[in-house]
């Protein structure tokens, strides 16, 4: 077990910084055991945030960390997320009712709107409150939302009983730290940072590598403890992989100094204006 960090969401709910991540799961049978290991082998060292969405696997995913969960449900902090064609008042109560069917539990502790569609946030908003109403959620955010898009939705009806906003955020791709990023926290917004490691891309950088060697550690330690570093942000990173899990949650403890932090200021220098929000 490490010593996770935490992030308070506005309800003051307090939940780990460092979670697991789904998306890719449920794909293959033949890994199902290996993925569900893993993420056991998560919950137990602590990353008990486990992020899941219908668009994965067209539901496999959710099957995966519903059976991961199994028995331990109340360990857990739960989120999903509706695919934006769903998004209506009806469609998202629908979708849900879906999701905790594949769960297996009656309830998510986080649902998301997975990015914009042709439904009116009106109508999204207005769907996610009467879940939570219901006991079928406990709060309710977005994801791949910009600045404009966060500003839209605090004037619908509801609109600022918005807890989180998952977006791509890692050392390469540090655009929200321009405007997003401080806009949520002055309002108690959490950002959820998904491909926290680029899908593993960064942990080819020299740079990246040349750091993580000097603490005995992974590049992908070094790239997690850049964004535990971040007040009111939440790492999902994903493996199927129990080591790597295991490596994943050790970022928890590391600690660098503030001349590797200049250098990786210097290899992935922060946004010096304003940058469209990137997805994967």
């Amino acid at each position: 077990m490490f010593d996770i960090p935490t992030v308070t969401l506005p309800s003051g709910i307090t939940v780990p910084a460092l979670g697991l991540g789904t998306w890719n799961m449920g794909e293959d049978s033949r890994k199902a055991r290996i993925e569900v290991d893993s993420l056991k082998r998560g919950l137990d060292l602590g990353m008990t945030l486990v992020d899941t969405a219908e668009m994965y696997a067209e539901g496999g995913a959710e099957r995966i960390t519903g059976e991961a969960i199994s028995g331990r449900r109340d360990q857990v902090f739960l989120v999903s997320k509706v695919y934006p064609w769903n998004a209506g008042h009806k469609g998202v109560i629908e979708a849900c009712e879906r999701s905790l069917s594949r769960l297996g539990t009656d309830r998510l502790d986080l649902y998301l709107l997975h990015w914009r569609g042709e439904h009116p946030l009106a109508e999204t908003v207005a769907g996610f409150e009467e879940l939570r109403r219901a006991g079928k959620i406990r709060a309710w955010g977005v994801s791949n939302f910009d600045t404009d898009d966060m500003e839209e939705l605090m004037n619908v009806a509801d609109g600022r009983n918005c807890a989180a906003n998952q977006v791509l955020y890692n050392l390469s791709r540090r655009g929200a730290e321009y405007d997003l990023l401080p806009w949520c926290q002055e309002r108690g917004i959490v950002i959820m940072a998904y491909s926290p490691i680029e899908q593993g891309r960064l942990l080819r950088n020299g740079e990246l590598i040349r750091i993580a060697k000097a603490y005995q550690a992974t590049p992908a330690q070094v790239a997690l403890t850049f964004l535990l570093e971040r007040d009111g942000v939440i790492a999902i990173p994903k493996s199927a992989n129990p080591d790597r899990v295991a490596e994943n949650a050790g970022a928890a403890e590391l600690e660098l100094s503030e001349a590797d932090w200049q250098a990786l200021d210097a290899a992935f220098p922060p946004p010096d204006r304003k940058r469209p929000l990137e997805m994967l």
